[in-house]
Protein backbone atom coordinates (compact mmCIF):
# COMPACT_ATOMS: atom_id res chain seq x y z
CA UNK A 1 0.00 0.00 0.00
CA UNK A 2 1.57 3.51 -0.82
CA UNK A 3 1.85 6.59 1.34
CA UNK A 4 0.56 9.79 0.57
CA UNK A 5 1.46 13.39 1.39
CA UNK A 6 -1.56 14.86 3.28
CA UNK A 7 -2.51 18.72 2.82
CA UNK A 8 -5.31 20.68 4.16
CA UNK A 9 -7.83 22.15 1.29
CA UNK A 10 -10.30 23.75 3.41
CA UNK A 11 -10.91 25.23 6.50
CA UNK A 12 -14.13 26.44 9.14
CA UNK A 13 -15.45 27.43 12.10
CA UNK A 14 -17.91 28.80 14.41
CA UNK A 15 -17.93 31.31 17.06
CA UNK A 16 -17.51 30.09 20.52
CA UNK A 17 -19.64 30.48 23.39
CA UNK A 18 -22.91 29.92 24.55
CA UNK A 19 -24.92 28.77 21.61
CA UNK A 20 -28.33 28.33 23.44
CA UNK A 21 -30.41 27.92 20.65
CA UNK A 22 -28.37 25.67 18.32
CA UNK A 23 -27.70 22.27 18.60
CA UNK A 24 -24.32 19.89 18.78
CA UNK A 25 -25.61 18.88 14.97
CA UNK A 26 -26.28 21.91 14.13
CA UNK A 27 -23.14 23.39 14.79
CA UNK A 28 -21.19 20.86 13.59
CA UNK A 29 -22.82 21.01 10.35
CA UNK A 30 -22.26 24.77 9.92
CA UNK A 31 -18.47 24.18 11.06
CA UNK A 32 -18.25 21.00 8.03
CA UNK A 33 -20.36 23.15 5.40
CA UNK A 34 -17.96 26.31 5.23
CA UNK A 35 -14.76 23.71 4.92
CA UNK A 36 -16.16 22.31 2.21
CA UNK A 37 -16.66 25.29 1.09
CA UNK A 38 -13.75 26.85 1.63
CA UNK A 39 -11.81 24.18 -0.60
CA UNK A 40 -14.44 24.32 -3.00
CA UNK A 41 -15.33 20.97 -2.71
CA UNK A 42 -19.02 19.33 -2.23
CA UNK A 43 -18.12 15.91 -0.64
CA UNK A 44 -15.82 13.87 1.11
CA UNK A 45 -14.83 10.25 0.85
CA UNK A 46 -14.37 9.96 4.85
CA UNK A 47 -16.06 11.65 7.43
CA UNK A 48 -14.37 11.58 11.28
CA UNK A 49 -15.86 13.57 14.32
CA UNK A 50 -13.92 14.47 17.28
CA UNK A 51 -16.25 14.77 20.70
CA UNK A 52 -15.45 13.80 24.06
CA UNK A 53 -19.30 14.38 25.52
CA UNK A 54 -21.80 14.18 23.24
CA UNK A 55 -23.42 10.98 25.42
CA UNK A 56 -23.12 12.53 28.71
CA UNK A 57 -23.54 16.19 27.86
CA UNK A 58 -26.23 16.27 25.03
CA UNK A 59 -27.40 12.49 25.02
CA UNK A 60 -26.12 12.22 21.59
CA UNK A 61 -24.11 9.29 19.71
CA UNK A 62 -24.13 8.05 16.44
CA UNK A 63 -22.33 11.59 15.44
CA UNK A 64 -20.60 10.29 12.36
CA UNK A 65 -23.97 9.07 10.49
CA UNK A 66 -26.18 11.77 11.71
CA UNK A 67 -23.61 14.37 9.87
CA UNK A 68 -23.26 12.58 6.86
CA UNK A 69 -26.66 12.46 6.54
CA UNK A 70 -26.78 16.84 7.16
CA UNK A 71 -23.54 16.80 5.05
CA UNK A 72 -25.17 15.10 1.99
CA UNK A 73 -22.27 12.70 2.05
CA UNK A 74 -24.38 10.14 0.78
CA UNK A 75 -23.19 6.58 3.08
CA UNK A 76 -19.13 7.32 2.92
CA UNK A 77 -17.17 6.07 6.42
CA UNK A 78 -18.20 7.88 8.92
CA UNK A 79 -17.25 7.61 12.67
CA UNK A 80 -16.51 9.46 15.91
CA UNK A 81 -12.90 9.95 17.68
CA UNK A 82 -12.93 10.03 21.47
CA UNK A 83 -10.17 11.04 24.13
CA UNK A 84 -11.60 13.84 26.36
CA UNK A 85 -10.46 16.98 25.49
CA UNK A 86 -7.67 15.72 23.22
CA UNK A 87 -10.93 14.11 21.10
CA UNK A 88 -10.31 16.60 18.17
CA UNK A 89 -6.63 15.99 18.14
CA UNK A 90 -6.96 12.57 17.86
CA UNK A 91 -9.78 12.83 14.94
CA UNK A 92 -7.20 14.73 13.09
CA UNK A 93 -4.27 12.13 13.58
CA UNK A 94 -7.18 9.56 11.94
CA UNK A 95 -8.26 11.73 9.58
CA UNK A 96 -4.56 11.89 8.07
CA UNK A 97 -3.71 8.30 8.61
CA UNK A 98 -7.29 7.47 6.14
CA UNK A 99 -5.64 9.87 3.82
CA UNK A 100 -1.92 8.65 4.00
CA UNK A 101 -2.57 4.84 3.61
CA UNK A 102 -5.22 5.62 0.21
CA UNK A 103 -7.75 4.44 2.12
CA UNK A 104 -9.76 7.88 1.67
CA UNK A 105 -8.89 10.36 -1.02
CA UNK A 106 -10.39 13.57 1.28
CA UNK A 107 -11.66 13.07 4.65
CA UNK A 108 -13.61 15.67 6.24
CA UNK A 109 -12.49 16.21 10.13
CA UNK A 110 -14.84 17.93 12.63
CA UNK A 111 -14.29 18.58 16.14
CA UNK A 112 -17.76 19.27 18.14
CA UNK A 113 -18.75 20.03 21.90
CA UNK A 114 -22.12 21.97 23.13
CA UNK A 115 -21.48 22.29 26.84
CA UNK A 116 -23.05 25.06 28.18
CA UNK A 117 -26.65 23.70 28.14
CA UNK A 118 -26.02 21.87 31.13
CA UNK A 119 -24.43 23.63 34.54
CA UNK A 120 -23.32 23.43 37.84
CA UNK A 121 -22.43 20.18 39.53
CA UNK A 122 -24.14 18.38 36.05
CA UNK A 123 -21.63 19.70 33.89
CA UNK A 124 -18.69 18.49 36.20
CA UNK A 125 -20.40 15.17 36.36
CA UNK A 126 -20.41 14.64 32.34
CA UNK A 127 -17.12 15.65 31.95
CA UNK A 128 -15.98 13.95 35.03
CA UNK A 129 -16.34 10.51 32.72
CA UNK A 130 -12.67 11.17 31.28
CA UNK A 131 -11.21 10.92 34.25
CA UNK A 132 -10.82 7.56 36.19
CA UNK A 133 -13.97 6.68 37.78
CA UNK A 134 -12.96 4.25 40.61
CA UNK A 135 -10.05 6.43 42.00
CA UNK A 136 -10.46 10.02 40.80
CA UNK A 137 -14.03 11.12 39.85
CA UNK A 138 -15.92 8.99 42.77
CA UNK A 139 -13.76 11.33 45.81
CA UNK A 140 -14.68 14.24 43.95
CA UNK A 141 -12.04 15.21 41.45
CA UNK A 142 -12.36 17.68 38.31
CA UNK A 143 -9.74 18.49 35.93
CA UNK A 144 -9.02 21.79 37.41
CA UNK A 145 -8.83 20.40 41.05
CA UNK A 146 -5.88 18.21 39.48
CA UNK A 147 -4.36 21.34 37.69
CA UNK A 148 -4.60 23.08 40.83
CA UNK A 149 -2.48 20.23 42.91
CA UNK A 150 0.07 20.13 40.31
CA UNK A 151 0.18 23.73 40.44
CA UNK A 152 0.55 24.24 44.30
CA UNK A 153 3.43 21.05 44.06
CA UNK A 154 5.14 23.27 41.16
CA UNK A 155 4.77 26.50 43.30
CA UNK A 156 6.06 24.73 46.03
CA UNK A 157 9.11 22.77 44.41
CA UNK A 158 9.97 25.78 42.16
CA UNK A 159 9.56 29.06 44.73
CA UNK A 160 7.45 30.31 42.26
CA UNK A 161 4.27 32.42 42.75
CA UNK A 162 0.77 32.88 41.53
CA UNK A 163 1.87 36.72 39.57
CA UNK A 164 4.65 34.64 37.77
CA UNK A 165 2.39 32.89 35.56
CA UNK A 166 -0.01 35.93 34.54
CA UNK A 167 1.70 36.54 31.00
CA UNK A 168 0.22 33.63 29.88
CA UNK A 169 -3.39 34.64 30.45
CA UNK A 170 -2.61 38.30 29.66
CA UNK A 171 -0.92 37.32 26.28
CA UNK A 172 -4.36 35.21 25.48
CA UNK A 173 -6.44 37.78 25.88
CA UNK A 174 -4.15 40.52 23.67
CA UNK A 175 -4.77 37.67 20.98
CA UNK A 176 -8.42 36.95 21.53
CA UNK A 177 -9.52 40.93 21.83
CA UNK A 178 -8.36 40.80 17.80
CA UNK A 179 -9.91 37.67 17.30
CA UNK A 180 -13.84 37.86 16.51
CA UNK A 181 -14.57 34.29 16.66
CA UNK A 182 -13.22 34.53 20.98
CA UNK A 183 -15.95 33.90 23.39
CA UNK A 184 -13.83 36.76 25.46
CA UNK A 185 -12.72 39.43 23.77
CA UNK A 186 -11.23 41.23 26.39
CA UNK A 187 -8.12 42.50 27.90
CA UNK A 188 -6.60 41.65 31.21
CA UNK A 189 -5.69 45.08 32.87
CA UNK A 190 -2.36 44.73 34.85
CA UNK A 191 -2.61 43.36 38.26
CA UNK A 192 -6.18 41.49 37.90
CA UNK A 193 -4.92 38.01 37.36
CA UNK A 194 -4.19 37.54 41.04
CA UNK A 195 -7.02 39.00 42.24
CA UNK A 196 -9.48 36.87 39.94
CA UNK A 197 -11.74 34.54 42.45
CA UNK A 198 -10.56 31.58 43.39
CA UNK A 199 -11.37 28.23 41.37
CA UNK A 200 -9.26 25.70 42.78
CA UNK A 201 -7.00 26.91 44.93
CA UNK A 202 -4.52 28.22 43.71
CA UNK A 203 -6.35 27.91 40.22
CA UNK A 204 -8.42 31.24 39.87
CA UNK A 205 -10.82 32.58 37.24
CA UNK A 206 -8.32 34.45 34.80
CA UNK A 207 -5.77 30.96 35.25
CA UNK A 208 -8.95 28.48 33.41
CA UNK A 209 -10.28 28.10 29.93
CA UNK A 210 -14.30 28.86 30.04
CA UNK A 211 -15.89 25.30 28.89
CA UNK A 212 -18.26 26.43 25.69
CA UNK A 213 -19.87 25.17 22.96
CA UNK A 214 -18.16 25.08 18.98
CA UNK A 215 -17.47 23.46 16.03
CA UNK A 216 -14.70 23.65 13.71
CA UNK A 217 -13.56 21.48 10.96
CA UNK A 218 -11.02 20.79 8.29
CA UNK A 219 -11.12 19.05 4.66
CA UNK A 220 -7.95 16.31 4.40
CA UNK A 221 -6.69 15.30 1.15
CA UNK A 222 -3.77 13.97 -1.33
CA UNK A 223 -0.72 16.70 -1.57
CA UNK A 224 -0.88 16.07 -5.21
CA UNK A 225 -4.99 17.26 -5.39
CA UNK A 226 -4.15 20.13 -3.01
CA UNK A 227 -4.56 23.58 -4.57
CA UNK A 228 -2.11 26.50 -4.50
CA UNK A 229 -3.29 27.89 -0.37
CA UNK A 230 -3.10 24.48 0.62
CA UNK A 231 -1.29 23.89 4.04
CA UNK A 232 0.98 20.76 4.56
CA UNK A 233 0.38 18.51 7.42
CA UNK A 234 4.32 17.25 7.79
CA UNK A 235 4.05 15.63 11.04
CA UNK A 236 1.38 14.02 13.42
CA UNK A 237 1.62 12.05 16.06
CA UNK A 238 -0.28 10.65 19.32
CA UNK A 239 1.19 9.52 22.68
CA UNK A 240 -0.31 8.41 25.62
CA UNK A 241 0.83 8.52 29.57
CA UNK A 242 -0.71 6.89 33.09
CA UNK A 243 -4.82 8.71 33.35
CA UNK A 244 -3.97 9.15 37.12
CA UNK A 245 -1.48 11.49 38.61
CA UNK A 246 -1.09 8.87 41.14
CA UNK A 247 0.36 6.64 39.00
CA UNK A 248 3.20 9.02 37.56
CA UNK A 249 6.69 8.41 39.27
CA UNK A 250 7.17 12.27 38.02
CA UNK A 251 3.71 14.19 38.40
CA UNK A 252 5.08 17.45 36.91
CA UNK A 253 6.79 15.63 34.14
CA UNK A 254 4.29 15.49 30.93
CA UNK A 255 5.88 12.44 29.22
CA UNK A 256 3.34 11.94 26.71
CA UNK A 257 4.12 15.52 25.49
CA UNK A 258 7.86 15.08 25.06
CA UNK A 259 6.65 11.78 23.53
CA UNK A 260 4.59 13.25 20.90
CA UNK A 261 6.14 16.02 20.17
CA UNK A 262 9.59 14.27 19.39
CA UNK A 263 7.51 12.08 17.34
CA UNK A 264 5.64 14.54 15.24
CA UNK A 265 9.05 16.82 14.85
CA UNK A 266 10.72 13.50 13.53
CA UNK A 267 8.35 13.16 11.06
CA UNK A 268 8.52 16.64 9.96
CA UNK A 269 12.25 16.23 9.48
CA UNK A 270 12.32 20.27 11.88
CA UNK A 271 13.45 20.97 15.24
CA UNK A 272 11.52 23.09 17.99
CA UNK A 273 13.89 26.39 16.72
CA UNK A 274 12.26 25.87 13.18
CA UNK A 275 8.98 26.88 14.50
CA UNK A 276 7.72 29.70 14.25
CA UNK A 277 4.56 29.43 16.12
CA UNK A 278 2.33 26.69 18.99
CA UNK A 279 -1.50 26.31 19.57
CA UNK A 280 -1.09 24.78 22.94
CA UNK A 281 -3.51 22.73 25.19
CA UNK A 282 -3.73 26.23 27.88
CA UNK A 283 -6.42 24.99 29.84
CA UNK A 284 -4.54 26.45 32.80
CA UNK A 285 -1.43 28.12 33.05
CA UNK A 286 0.08 25.30 34.59
CA UNK A 287 -0.49 23.00 31.71
CA UNK A 288 1.04 25.63 29.65
CA UNK A 289 4.47 26.15 32.00
CA UNK A 290 4.50 22.13 31.82
CA UNK A 291 4.06 21.55 28.40
CA UNK A 292 7.11 23.88 27.32
CA UNK A 293 9.33 22.34 29.80
CA UNK A 294 8.10 18.61 28.38
CA UNK A 295 8.40 19.97 25.08
CA UNK A 296 12.08 21.14 26.02
CA UNK A 297 12.07 24.54 25.50
CA UNK A 298 12.86 25.36 28.69
CA UNK A 299 14.27 23.33 31.96
CA UNK A 300 12.28 22.09 34.47
CA UNK A 301 11.14 24.25 36.86
CA UNK A 302 11.20 27.52 34.80
CA UNK A 303 8.58 27.17 32.23
CA UNK A 304 7.03 30.19 33.55
CA UNK A 305 9.88 32.50 32.41
CA UNK A 306 7.89 32.58 28.69
CA UNK A 307 5.15 35.13 30.60
CA UNK A 308 7.33 37.46 31.98
CA UNK A 309 6.98 41.20 30.77
CA UNK A 310 2.93 40.49 30.39
CA UNK A 311 4.16 37.33 27.85
CA UNK A 312 6.15 39.72 25.56
CA UNK A 313 8.09 36.64 24.25
CA UNK A 314 4.74 34.40 23.23
CA UNK A 315 3.35 37.79 21.86
CA UNK A 316 2.50 37.75 18.18
CA UNK A 317 5.78 39.58 17.05
CA UNK A 318 7.49 38.13 19.95
CA UNK A 319 10.51 35.08 20.14
CA UNK A 320 7.37 31.96 19.43
CA UNK A 321 4.14 33.02 19.70
CA UNK A 322 1.42 31.38 21.68
CA UNK A 323 -1.98 31.26 21.38
CA UNK A 324 -2.57 33.66 18.68
CA UNK A 325 -6.03 33.29 18.10
CA UNK A 326 -6.41 33.97 22.21
CA UNK A 327 -6.21 29.71 22.72
CA UNK A 328 -8.60 28.34 25.21
CA UNK A 329 -8.04 30.62 27.49
CA UNK A 330 -9.74 34.05 25.53
CA UNK A 331 -10.92 31.73 22.20
CA UNK A 332 -12.86 29.59 24.47
CA UNK A 333 -12.50 25.89 25.33
CA UNK A 334 -15.28 23.59 23.46
CA UNK A 335 -13.85 20.13 24.78
CA UNK A 336 -13.43 18.00 21.93
CA UNK A 337 -13.24 20.54 19.31
CA UNK A 338 -10.53 22.74 20.78
CA UNK A 339 -7.81 20.49 18.57
CA UNK A 340 -9.75 20.97 15.58
CA UNK A 341 -9.72 25.08 16.50
CA UNK A 342 -6.21 24.53 16.33
CA UNK A 343 -5.96 23.11 13.13
CA UNK A 344 -8.10 25.69 11.67
CA UNK A 345 -6.32 28.86 13.55
CA UNK A 346 -3.18 27.36 12.43
CA UNK A 347 -3.95 27.38 8.78
CA UNK A 348 -5.10 30.93 8.72
CA UNK A 349 -1.72 31.81 10.06
CA UNK A 350 -0.09 29.66 7.38
CA UNK A 351 -2.05 30.86 4.68
CA UNK A 352 -1.29 34.67 5.75
CA UNK A 353 -5.21 35.05 6.16
CA UNK A 354 -5.14 35.45 10.33
CA UNK A 355 -5.76 39.32 9.38
CA UNK A 356 -5.25 41.32 12.95
CA UNK A 357 -3.98 38.23 14.88
CA UNK A 358 -1.41 37.63 11.94
CA UNK A 359 1.92 36.20 13.23
CA UNK A 360 5.02 37.51 9.93
CA UNK A 361 5.91 35.04 7.75
CA UNK A 362 4.55 32.26 9.73
CA UNK A 363 5.63 28.80 8.23
CA UNK A 364 5.91 26.10 10.44
CA UNK A 365 3.49 25.87 13.30
CA UNK A 366 2.95 23.32 16.23
CA UNK A 367 -0.37 22.38 17.22
CA UNK A 368 -1.44 20.19 20.33
CA UNK A 369 -4.26 19.18 22.26
CA UNK A 370 -4.79 17.53 25.68
CA UNK A 371 -6.98 15.35 27.34
CA UNK A 372 -6.63 14.92 30.92
CA UNK A 373 -3.71 16.66 32.43
CA UNK A 374 -1.05 14.83 29.71
CA UNK A 375 -3.19 11.52 29.59
CA UNK A 376 -3.85 11.75 25.66
CA UNK A 377 -1.52 14.30 23.94
CA UNK A 378 -2.01 15.16 19.75
CA UNK A 379 0.66 16.64 19.15
CA UNK A 380 0.86 18.41 14.51
CA UNK A 381 3.26 20.33 12.35
CA UNK A 382 1.67 21.92 9.65
CA UNK A 383 3.76 23.98 6.98
CA UNK A 384 2.76 26.66 4.32
CA UNK A 385 4.86 24.45 2.01
CA UNK A 386 6.04 20.49 1.28
CA UNK A 387 8.95 19.79 2.97
CA UNK A 388 11.39 17.21 1.58
CA UNK A 389 11.00 13.85 3.32
CA UNK A 390 8.76 14.68 5.41
CA UNK A 391 5.75 12.16 7.41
Amino acid sequence: MSRHSVAILGVGMTAVGEHWSRSLVNLAEEAGQLALDDAQRTTASALVIGNAYGATLNQQTQLGSLLAQRLQLGGCEAFTCEAGDAAGGVALRTGILLVMAGLAETALVIGVEKMTDTVGPARSSARNVSLDTDYEAVNGATQTALAALLMRRYMHEYGSSLADFAGFSENAHRNGARNPKAMFRNSLRPGAYVKAPTLADPINLFDSAPEADGAAAVLLARADLAQPRAVQVAGSAVATDSLTLQERSQPLYLRAVQLSTQRALFAAGLDLQDLDLLELHDATTIQTTLTLEAMGLSAAGTGWRWAKDAGARIALHGDLPLSTFGGLKSRGHPGGATGIYQAVEATLQLRGDAAANQVPGAQHALIQSMGGIGATVATHILCSESIEGAM
